[in-house]
């Protein structure tokens, strides 16, 4: 299956995203994590396209192909985000989707399916897939997190850089090398010294400073009337055991709609890659 590329103004700012399949059992908006692109998606896309879903990929602010802030500290927060996905949803005119969130793509996902901050969207959102994302989060993984998407390392070459990407995102999982060559030729973008460098601006990590609680976000869960589908790495320093026990104990847990699934041979965040981890999320949202 192909893609097409495309740009959308949400919120006075252009947004990218890539479009794939045709609606004919519905559309799934599949969004990234933090320092990431929607074409970390492309598998998930590409799977779930080929069974008659429309998959819409966006590009975060500040991310990939869309549009840097020029408002950081007010722009790079999750209310924000999920005001662009309501936007983006009315500007594509959908109706309802499945989300499926990796990370930070997940807890905008939450805010969304509960519809506290953005009340038009808690009956447009069918389902939700956390991928290794939960409502509070670890703080010593957020700090390691802080610590190398703050600060973004330059190289000279592409292949310096996908070595550097490869070691940081190890808790993925496997990849192909296709994949990891893939990976980092969309994560890349070339400074005005000629040197390359991931591709997002540095300052969407003010979140962590100017919305010190922004992932602590137990209210918005506990709103979520929608089946939600919890995939946690085995490995994740993010989502602590701890974390999924008390998510099955509240919220969607406590009202039957949580399935839980520890995901082998990862960390933070499975990488959506492999046909079990594909196969969980389509038969997921296909029972819904």
């Amino acid at each position: 299956m192909t893609f097409t590329s495309n740009y959308i103004r949400c919120a006075g700012l252009e947004i990218h995203y890539t479009d794939w399949g045709k609606a004919d059992k519905g559309t799934v908006i599949a969004w990234h994590g933090l320092a990431r692109t929607g074409r970390d998606m492309d598998e998930l896309a590409a799977h779930l396209s080929a069974r008659g879903y429309r998959v819409i990929c966006p590009d975060t602010v500040g991310r990939g192909l869309s549009q840097w802030s020029s408002a950081p500290e007010q722009e790079y927060c999750l209310a924000f985000y999920a005001r662009l996905a309501r936007e983006l949803m009315d500007g594509l005119q959908l109706r309802a989707v499945h989300w499926v969130g990796t990370s930070m793509g997940g807890a905008i996902g939450t805010l969304c399916a509960a519809g506290l901050v953005e009340p038009t969207l808690k009956h447009r959102i069918l389902s939700l897939t956390l991928n290794d994302n939960a409502p509070e989060l670890a703080q010593a993984a957020i700090d390691r997190i802080k610590a190398y998407a703050g600060t973004p390392p330059a190289f000279a070459t592409v292949t310096e850089l996908e070595a550097f990407l490869r070691q940081v995102y190890k808790p993925y999982g496997w990849l192909s090398d296709a994949q990891w060559r893939r990976l980092s030729e969309t994560s890349t973008r070339r400074l005005p010294d000629g040197r390359v460098t991931p591709h997002y601006d540095p300052a969407m990590v003010t979140q962590f400073t100017a919305h010190p609680q922004d992932y602590l976000i137990w209210e918005h869960y506990d709103a979520i009337q929608v089946p939600v589908l919890l995939l946690r790495g085995v490995e994740s320093d993010l989502v602590l055991p701890e974390t999924a026990v008390e998510m099955r104990r509240r919220g969607p847990g406590a009202r039957g709609k949580l399935k839980h699934i520890e995901v082998p041979g990862c960390g933070h965040a499975p990488a959506l890659n492999v046909l079990q981890q594909l196969e969980w999320v389509t038969a997921f949202i296909e029972a819904v």
